[in-house]
């Protein structure tokens, strides 16, 4: 109804001459408005996604440095844990080799100087 009374009203005010050119540039401008408010609505959509995807990103990069700091301290932790095993294991090898040399037999590891029983029983036999 509204659209029915300004066009009635801009025919008697224009004239049907110039009515259609009128309604050219007007549906030009109409058209060149709506263009512009999308673009403006887009840009302001991009900022917003530019602004979540940077805070995205900094939440990203404090959970990389958060990891990387755990995962350094967790392998201090087993370098020290290895070293001191390592130190222990040292120790532990030098007090024996330290009681070893205070006086305890050593065992013996190979006597070639003594014949096998079987082939001295085996001369007697032959």
């Amino acid at each position: 109804m509204e659209l029915l009374v300004i066009s009635m009203v801009a025919l008697i005010v224009i004239g049907p001459e110039r009515l259609p050119a009128v309604a050219r540039t007007i549906g030009h401008l109409y058209g060149r408005c709506r263009s512009f408010v999308y673009s403006i609505r887009t840009d302001i959509h991009n900022e917003m996604r530019m602004e979540e995807l940077k805070k995205m990103h900094h939440s990203m990069q404090d959970t990389v440095h958060t990891i990387e700091d755990s995962v350094q301290q967790h392998a201090d932790q087993l370098k020290t844990t290895i070293d001191d095993g390592i130190s222990e294991q040292k120790s532990s090898v030098d007090q024996a080799s330290q009681d070893t040399d205070a006086g305890s037999p050593r065992p013996r590891t190979d006597d070639t100087s003594a014949p096998p029983i079987n082939s001295v029983e085996n001369n007697k036999n032959h």
